[in-house]
């Protein structure tokens, strides 16, 4: 039988990055602390960082490239 699958809201991914950025565990520790999987997690980590380097780099640009 097939589990259902379980939403998690914005808030409770938020605060999984923030115990990630600010806790000193491991992402492991984390998500089984939050039962979740770690692939969650880690796909929520890299989301994250997708949308910081989107606010970073010029409109258009989807690459880093140095000056």
């Amino acid at each position: 039988m097939v589990k259902p699958q379980r939403r998690f809201g914005k808030e409770f991914e938020s605060e999984a990055i923030r115990l990630v950025e600010t806790s000193g565990r491991t992402q492991r520790e984390i998500a089984e602390d939050l039962g979740i999987g770690l692939s969650t997690l880690r796909r929520w980590l890299d989301s994250a960082e997708s949308v910081i380097w989107k606010r970073r780099l010029p409109s258009g640009r989807r690459t880093w490239r140095p000056n």
